[in-house]
């Protein structure tokens, strides 16, 4: 194994550049890295919140409200389906998981069920989300079926935090994480950024958008009175007046491809919108079948107004008007742009740490991992003289190197535990040298050969080394896998360190001293007298 193969040289040659190509960005300022050839690599090493200050957010997932909610859009798309088939209903009453249809009319009971089955989709797992049963002669119960209702809380976070992703991202706040913590939390940390309240802002609008008809047949004092329609609801536009609007929604922003600031006929500000297939073809259908009438354009809400249908808009596309300013009206398109949440977010926890505490926790993790690094090379050379020690020392260079170059592709942040992981990398690198060489030592002092020595020094503490290495490895991806935030940081650190480690530490030290057993032919072995 000592025997200096040309791999060897290419291989370790190949790692130093690899290390200084992608290590050296962080080195430039961001106008540098910017001027750069575009085939150089430009991604650098993020900080983390605790090193660069800002914003920390925990998020809970209000699922129960998310399902009831859509329990509650049961009925309504059991009334809507019905009605269109010409099915008269008496009544529709919630029942657990579902609703119960009672019908006018039993002898039309097949119809209505044939009808009502066409609103059953498939759920995650690729079976239906729904069932419609027969209950007597004269009713028929629509529900979740279990394993959707099961679903619908881990679908919601992971919708959630995908939400939040592009909202953040479209707001250009750089370095964000948002991880999943537990069955229905997700962690925000937002570096840089110093304004946690800004962040819920941003975060805490669902963006729902709807537009709905507005019910010209009832009277909005009755419906205050108590006396609201039930296929109608009253919703205050922003001034807190009240509209009664029918409950079916024509088209809604799930259907919605894109949206831009744009000015209305008044060159007043307003955002345009513009729908996917499916829902150009429902919102023309629908302007068409209700011209004349009034329709409710209402985001989160609120109607934000009810103009006239005047014509059947078949294009697809429209503005919302409203008293939008333009920084307002920028924030709602990229709300709408990001898509509506699926449930509501709850701001459990928030925290804030400024730029000077992270300024003082990178420099105390420098001085700790210069201290740490000082010990361990005064430590090698003390031990195993300037050639052998010199190597490691070479060696755990190439190692740092070559973790910072591995976090920066990857995209990887630092945390102050991820410094913590770092020093610990380095004490696990040489800590394999230190195997090498007492071996080397052992063979050395039994009277075998240079030669002889250095080779079972490497081959018979392999072993021993590819062990503690997996060992550290499956305990860094349990941290990883179960652990969140500080510990998935120091996880990822010592993941990385382990693979650079052997690879610096062995393969350095066999091609080094390959050189050097070929120069200088010793007699005797340094590190064994």
């Amino acid at each position: 194994m000592i025997h200096l193969s040309r791999w060897k040289v290419i291989l370790l040659a190949l790692s130093v550049v690899f290390g200084v190509l992608f290590a050296y960005p962080n080195m430039l300022s961001q106008s540098q890295r910017e001027a750069l050839p575009g085939w150089l690599p430009k991604s650098v090493l993020n900080l983390g919140l605790d090193l660069q200050g800002g914003s920390y957010l925990l998020l809970e997932v209000d699922v129960p409200a998310m399902r009831e909610k859509r329990l509650s859009n049961l009925g309504e798309d059991a009334r809507t389906v019905l009605s269109e088939a010409g099915v008269a209903v008496n009544n529709i009453s919630r029942d657990g998981n579902g609703v119960v249809v009672t019908l006018a009319e039993p002898a039309q009971q097949d119809m209505a069920r044939r009808s009502m089955q066409a609103l059953i989709g498939l759920g995650t797992n690729g079976r239906p989300d729904r069932i419609v049963q027969q209950q007597g002669s004269d009713r028929l119960r629509y529900a979740f079926t279990d394993d959707a209702l099961s679903a619908m809380g881990p679908d919601a976070v992971a919708q959630s935090i995908e939400v939040v992703r592009r909202r953040l991202d479209s707001s250009g706040t750089k370095e964000i994480s948002i991880t999943r913590q537990g069955a229905d939390r997700i962690v925000v940390q937002a570096p840089g950024q110093s304004d946690p309240a800004e962040l819920e802002r941003l975060i805490g609008q669902t963006a729902q958008l709807t537009f709905q008809l507005v019910d010209v047949q009832n009277s909005v004092q009755d419906a205050l009175g108590g006396l609201v329609p039930p296929d109608s609801e009253l919703i205050p536009d922003e001034a807190g007046n009240p509209y009664l609007v029918k409950r079916q929604i024509l088209v809604s922003g799930e259907n919605l491809t894109k949206a831009e600031v744009t000015t209305d006929q008044n060159r007043q500000t307003a955002i345009g919108f513009r729908f996917d297939g499916v829902g150009a073809r429902r919102f023309g259908e629908a302007t068409a079948a209700n011209i004349g009438k009034p329709f409710a354009i209402i985001l989160d809400g609120k109607v934000i107004s009810a103009p006239n249908i005047n014509s059947a808009i078949t294009g697809g596309s429209g503005i919302i008007q409203g008293s939008f300013s333009i920084t307002e009206a920028s924030e709602m398109v990229n709300l709408l742009n990001g898509g509506a949440l699926p449930a509501p977010l709850k701001v459990e926890e928030r925290r804030t740490v400024g730029a000077e505490l992270g300024a003082d926790a990178i420099r105390n993790g420098a001085i700790s991992a210069a201290i740490g690094a000082a010990i361990i090379v005064l430590f090698m050379l003390l031990a195993y003289g300037i050639l052998f020690g010199g190597i490691s020392v070479i060696g755990l260079a190439l190692n740092g190197l070559l973790i910072v170059a591995c976090m920066s592709l990857f995209g990887a942040t630092l945390t102050l535990p991820g410094i913590a992981g770092l020093i610990l990398t380095f004490a696990v690198a040489v800590d394999a040298n230190v195997l090498i060489y007492e071996r080397m030592r052992d063979e050395a002092r039994s009277g075998r050969s240079v030669v002889a020595s250095m080779d079972a020094g490497f081959s018979k503490a392999m072993t021993t080394i590819i062990d503690a290495n997996v060992t550290t490895l499956a305990a860094a991806a349990i941290m990883f896998a179960f652990g969140a935030g500080p510990v998935r940081g120091f996880a990822w650190t010592l993941s990385i360190g382990v693979f650079t480690s052997v690879l610096s530490s062995v393969l350095v030290a066999q091609v080094l001293l390959a050189f050097w057993l070929k120069s200088a032919k010793p007699k005797k072995l340094p590190i064994a007298e």
